[in-house]
């Protein structure tokens, strides 16, 4: 899901190079939605294995 946020952020970014600002906006907007819903689901792995009581895999 990270990854897909970089893309989004990427193309987001060559866009705005590029001149086109609505295009840009809406991926701008779209890589923030996917990096948010990473990290709220990050931390609902984290306390769902600290309920658990096992630690992280090495």
């Amino acid at each position: 899901m990270l990854g897909w946020a970089l893309i989004f952020f990427i193309v987001a970014i060559i866009a705005g190079i590029m001149g086109f600002g609505g295009i840009a906006g809406a991926a701008s907007s779209i890589a923030q939605i996917i990096f948010f819903i990473f990290i709220v689901l990050l931390i609902i792995s984290l306390i769902a294995n600290a309920v658990r009581g096992r630690g992280p895999k090495v």
